[in-house]
């Protein structure tokens, strides 16, 4: 019999399956796209019920209908950063699962919180600062908008936990996530810390902490009717998509960095012991003795969509596809416009600013417009706003303590070569590309083969990837880059004031 590996991941617009063999091969694929919530008042959210469960179980039943079930020795799962209330049969007792820091309801519960603990001392315990990506003032926005639910939540869990807990009936999250619900996790202790409980929920109504390559339990009878999976099945803990990402491009040993071109845009380094900023974030990473620095830009390839749907309604409707194609036509049009866009400067805080800035009040900005540019000019300003962002988050990581040589690039954003080499001008550093960047499920199925022991080492993932080309930064663009960096960052603190 042969041994397979299933990995699914629910990412902010489409789910992904892959299964593998325990050497990366990939037997089967499948993919389905969705779209987030937009509801208003800095609310986003997905369907727990209908994208999170309902989208792994087609998945799950699409795949497993390739093979023989009974030959996937292993699932892993990854899930959109996010929380969810659940009862205590692990049905989700709101509609909708509450999305990472592009959802900003939490601000007065931020204030609450900080005004509560101290932010000296949250920052001590947590080493974080607490902002729209904490999950922690948004359980207690429940508290405060939702009582009943809130009171009625026998846990509070990240969408893959959700998943995991469908699945084996075990409610757990892991360490690299637990990190994020800041004021509640402890990084030095690496435990729950009951005393940030105060005020937002019961230490009772968080999950057990375990390591993302460690198995979470086993799929029961119901959750194997519901997936196609065969009961018994063993399923990882469960991490948020940009882990899984991480680790899906080789990004293990301390030094190493990601740059995630996502719907948002994510930095992960890799460090041997934690490092702290109050700018950024810091968390284990998926194996135990390991950590991370992050730093997060909230909008990315959601920006991208949305110029491409406001702009280019005349290729979207003329591409039937779901808009591949659409974005390969304004691209190429982003692409014949000079390096810094003939002026225009796009401040890319669409739905607020995280690190390092953490504002979500923080607006997007098209600045320096004239009757001449075009939509190439706003597109490829885009593009560059957001390398300009990442390019600030590197320079908090320097002065962290952080060094970095290169980025190993993964996401959608590494199809458009015009986004990639103004990250590298802009930031002058060179992106490592794979050859194929298949993302987090990618990384989820490298996790479910580790977890069962069928892959021995995690620096065995170097053998499922290859390297398919690296992006060098250009010298002859540095100096108009540094010019655009200054007035980016300038164009900000100049406009705060009118808020």
């Amino acid at each position: 019999m042969a041994d397979y590996l299933l990995g699914i991941d629910i990412g902010s617009y489409e789910s992904k399956g892959v299964l593998t063999d325990t050497q990366g091969r990939i037997a089967a694929q499948h993919i389905i796209k969705h779209q987030l919530e937009f509801q208003g008042g800095g609310r986003v959210e997905h369907d727990a019920e209908a994208i999170w469960w309902g989208e792994f179980c087609e998945i799950a039943r699409t795949l497993a209908a390739k093979v023989d079930p009974a030959e996937i020795r292993g699932v892993g799962v990854s899930c959109v950063f996010s929380m969810l209330p659940i009862d205590a049969d692990n049905d989700p007792l709101r509609p909708g699962g509450i999305l990472y820091g592009v959802d900003t309801r939490s601000e007065a519960e931020i204030e609450a919180v900080n005004t509560r603990f101290g932010e000296d001392a949250i920052f001590e315990s947590s080493g974080n600062t607490i902002s729209t990506q904490s999950m922690g003032p948004k359980i207690e926005w429940l508290k405060n908008h939702e009582p009943e639910v809130h009171r009625k939540a026998a846990a509070f869990l990240h969408g893959a936990s959700f998943i995991v807990a469908r699945l084996t009936g075990e409610r757990v999250m892991s360490h690299y996530d637990a990190a994020f619900y800041a004021p509640l996790y402890d990084l030095s202790a690496q435990r729950w810390n009951a005393e940030m409980c105060e005020g937002i929920c019961a230490l009772e109504q968080l999950p057990a902490l375990k390591w993302t390559s460690e198995i979470a339990g086993r799929i029961t009878g119901a959750g194997a009717a519901a997936t196609g999976l065969v009961e018994g099945t063993p399923v990882t803990t469960g991490v948020s998509d940009a882990g899984a990402e991480a680790l899906s491009i080789g990004v293990v040993a301390p030094g190493s960095t990601m740059l995630m071109y996502g719907s948002a845009a994510w930095l992960t380094l890799i460090t041997d012991s934690p490092l702290r900023d109050r700018s950024l974030w810091s968390s284990p990473y998926l194996f135990k003795g390991t950590f991370c620095l992050h730093a997060g830009i909230l909008v990315s390839g959601s920006l991208t969509r949305w110029m491409r749907d406001l702009m280019g309604r005349d290729i979207v409707q003329a591409d039937g596809s779901g808009g591949d194609e659409a974005y390969q036509v304004i691209s190429a049009e982003a692409a014949a416009i000079p390096p810094g866009s003939d002026g225009v400067v796009v401040l890319p805080y669409f739905a607020g600013a995280a690190s390092p800035i953490h504002n979500p009040k923080a607006r997007g900005i098209i600045f320096g417009l004239e009757l001449g540019h075009t939509r190439g000019h706003l597109y490829r300003a885009a593009l560059e706003g957001v390398s300009c962002a990442v390019a600030h988050c590197l320079d908090e990581m320097r002065k962290a303590g952080a060094g970095i040589e290169k980025l190993v690039a993964v996401g959608g954003g590494t199809k458009n070569p015009t986004w990639l080499q103004a990250t590298s001008d802009i930031a002058q550093l060179p992106q490592v590309i794979c050859a194929t960047t298949i993302g987090a499920s990618y990384g989820d199925a490298f996790l479910a083969g580790l977890a069962t022991g069928l892959i021995k080492d995690r620096g065995a993932i170097g053998d499922w990837i290859t390297i398919g080309g690296t992006v060098a930064p250009n010298g002859d663009n540095r100096a108009t880059y540094y010019a655009l960096q200054q007035k980016y960052r300038e164009l900000y603190e100049q406009t705060t004031a009118l808020l």
